[in-house]
């Protein structure tokens, strides 16, 4: 039968678990977002000066497992003068693992964008940067949000790996409580429902987003005609 009294004993480790693995994986994942667009951005603008470079870094966070980046911030990071706290390392290792995966998926939102269209702004004398904020980014956005979804779920429940370095997450304070209690059901159930809502919530922003970027696509623009008979009501 499910012991709900032991899990109402076992609250504390159970709410630091949640709160630790909250803050370090929405943290880490924005880090992977941020520095991800900005590899996108090198690789797309300077193809031949930063691409390879970037293109490396991709290939080298597709190819290597996340376990092995924590061990080597947490544990090898001493030998070179890098000291990190498990929290931090866990963090930085999500940010510079999930990096490489978002750069991709906005480089593909990118050049998904047809190319007629960046050059009739261009002949139209729209500067770049509009360009950028007018016409790239809003498709892109509307592109890359399921993949994007995607990713940061995957991105949290490989957070369950933080535990072998040590950090207080649901996954290390669920197995602290089978050790304390020898009671196996109710720790890692409650732990996975608590893994279910996490990645629910993400999934229901992500579709949430998706839909009113569809929306706003979808919104109808002012025609040359109904501008034209404004204007000249005004006047």
């Amino acid at each position: 039968m499910f012991d709900f009294q032991l899990l109402f004993e076992m609250r504390g480790l159970i709410l630091q678990g949640l709160w630790n693995t909250v803050w370090i994986c929405f943290l880490g994942c924005l880090v992977a977002l941020g520095l991800g667009l900005v590899l996108a951005s090198l690789r797309l603008s300077s193809p031949r000066l930063v691409g390879p470079l970037v293109a490396t870094y991709i290939e080298l966070c597709r190819g290597i497992p996340l376990l092995v980046i924590l061990f080597l911030l947490y544990y090898g990071g001493p030998s070179i003068g890098l000291r990190l706290s498990a929290e931090i390392a866990g963090l930085v290792g999500i940010g510079l693992y999930g990096a490489g995966y978002f750069a991709e998926i906005y480089r593909g939102g990118f050049l998904s964008i047809p190319q007629g269209q960046l050059e009739a702004a261009r002949m139209l004398g729209i500067s770049r940067l509009n360009i950028l904020r007018r016409i790239q980014i809003p498709q892109m956005l509307q592109l890359i949000v399921p993949p994007s979804t995607n990713q940061l779920i995957i991105l949290v429940k490989e957070s369950a790996l933080l535990s072998v370095i040590s950090v207080d997450d649901l996954t290390k304070n669920a197995t602290a409580m089978v050790n304390e209690t020898f009671a196996v059901i109710e720790p890692y159930i409650t732990v996975a429902l608590l893994y279910w809502l996490i990645i629910e919530t993400i999934a229901r922003g992500g579709y949430a987003l998706e839909k009113r970027l569809a929306q706003r696509s979808r919104m109808p623009t002012p025609s040359s005609s109904d501008t034209a008979g404004a204007t000249h009501a005004t006047s």
